[in-house]
């Protein structure tokens, strides 16, 4: 069993507790000195401390599906993932040090993370860094916009290609090309919306004759939030996007309107929800989704017509704005590199993704996973939505 420095949350072993599970000198060198932290924003290493030193067999039960190779793998920790997602085991070679993930319920591969023990903790210390815009990312307090998100990727990148000789594993190129996005829109001041989106940004990402912009004479009289009004003029919104398609051939319909237009002449299928004039249709999402936004409060919402609920999407227009940015700019980067992230490490990715959206807007933490639209198309691997 390992022992832990409480002050520092740090976990360490004793050289008779790593016999015989670890051999490799550098490895037993940091287990004995500096340790690891038992638990951090992107990992944890609790279970060190609950079930010490443990074998991927032991922990499987030696499964019949188990590859000789992993066997003798120590189960150190895990990745933390986003709500709905199933948490990556953290596996060391005691032989080598080398660091890589698996998932202990398929057990078929295993994935590279670290090269060692202390690559791995300092590419998660550096993360944390960038988010929380401290240590070597402090100088980005107060700096937004694409090029300081760039700026930032650069340097990340930069930080995690020292001591893998240039071959960043996928899930921190992943945490390099991904995160840094965060930055791209600082925080709502005068406009009262959750984050201040340049209409630049959705120009330069999707092209301006694909951003829509809308007139006074297109909003429904019950939209009266003043701040989703002002974004849905001056900034807009893009047309068309694989998760989303705004609509722009008629004014906006309340959803109550959306409803008998849609149907002329039949009844409505499903049951409207309570207060469905002040729910304003702004586009439709897949699978008979209808994204409306409250006109009184610019709360965006998801419709499903066939369970004729409502479900929260987004905290305003602003955040809905920058998850369709996001995920475009995404898409851009793993088409740049020939789609070797969603072909890698789709879930890794996807779980990056969600960290960021959750970064800026905390409806991606506070819905259920199983009924938050972005989060189900972003994990949705078959679906191809990354």
């Amino acid at each position: 069993m390992s022992t832990t420095d409480v002050a520092a949350a740090t976990i360490t072993f004793t050289e008779d507790q790593l016999d015989p599970y670890v051999t490799h000198a550098p490895t037993r060198h940091w287990l004995t000195g500096p340790g690891l932290p038992s638990v951090g924003a992107l990992l944890t290493f609790a279970a060190l401390r609950e079930d010490g030193l443990r074998t991927l067999a032991e922990s499987a039960d030696g499964g019949p599906d188990l590859a000789q190779e992993l066997r003798d793998r120590l189960v150190i920790g895990e990745l933390l993932a986003p709500a709905g997602m199933e948490a990556e085991s953290i596996l060391l070679d005691g032989g080598t040090g080398a660091i890589t993930t698996s998932y202990l319920l398929e057990l078929m591969d295993d994935r590279p993370l670290a090269p060692s023990l202390e690559a791995l903790v300092r590419f998660a210390a550096v993360t944390e860094e960038l988010a929380d815009l401290r240590g070597q990312f402090a100088s980005f307090a107060g700096r937004h916009g694409t090029e300081a998100a760039a700026d930032a990727s650069r340097r990340l990148l930069a930080l995690f290609e020292e001591g893998t000789d240039g071959q960043v594993p996928p899930y921190w190129k992943a945490a390099a090309l991904i995160r840094p996005l965060a930055l791209a829109t600082g925080p709502g001041t005068e406009r009262g919306l959750t984050l201040d989106v340049p209409g630049r940004l959705l120009d330069q990402e999707f092209g301006h004759a694909r951003v829509a912009r809308f007139e006074d004479v297109d909003f429904p009289a019950t939209l009266t939030h003043e701040p989703t009004r002002r974004f849905l003029r001056e900034t807009g919104l893009p047309e068309d996007t694989i998760l989303f398609q705004l609509d722009t051939d008629v004014p906006l319909q309340t959803l109550t309107e959306y409803a008998a237009d849609d149907r002329s002449g039949t009844a409505s299928p499903f049951e409207l929800p309570a207060r469905a004039d002040h729910l304003i249709r702004l586009g439709h999402l897949v699978e008979d989704n209808s994204l409306v936004v409250d006109g009184a409060t610019g709360e965006v919402l998801n419709w499903s017509e066939p369970e004729a609920r409502l479900f929260p999407l987004n905290t305003d227009v602003s955040t809905l704005a920058f998850t369709l940015w996001l995920h475009h700019r995404e898409r851009a980067i793993d088409k740049y590199l020939s789609h070797e992230l969603t072909t890698q490490a789709y879930d890794q990715l996807a779980a990056t993704m969600l960290h960021v959206l959750a970064a800026v807007d905390q409806t991606a933490t506070t819905t259920d996973a199983d009924w938050h639209y972005w989060t189900r198309a972003f994990q949705d691997e078959a679906g191809g939505a990354l």
